[in-house]
């Protein structure tokens, strides 16, 4: 039985810093942004990502996208 694969839409992830814990290390927090269109690019997902968090007081660490893939029987 073969699986076949079908793209879906991708995740926006973005790691961000609320503070820091008292011995100093980096708080982290993490928002997802669901529901990208996968012929968004790249860069456009990153442009977004900055410009969202440019109105926050949280610097960005990371910017990550996750594509999703449905699986089924054939």
């Amino acid at each position: 039985m073969a699986v076949i694969a079908s793209d879906k839409d991708s995740v926006l992830v973005v790691t961000f810093q609320t503070g820091l814990t008292s011995q100093g290390s980096p708080k982290l927090g993490q928002r997802s942004f669901p529901n990208v269109k996968l012929i968004a690019t790249d860069q456009d997902i990153y442009d977004i990502a900055v410009a969202i968090y440019e109105l926050q007081d949280y610097p960005i660490m990371g910017v990550r996208r996750d594509n999703r893939v449905d699986l089924a029987s054939d």
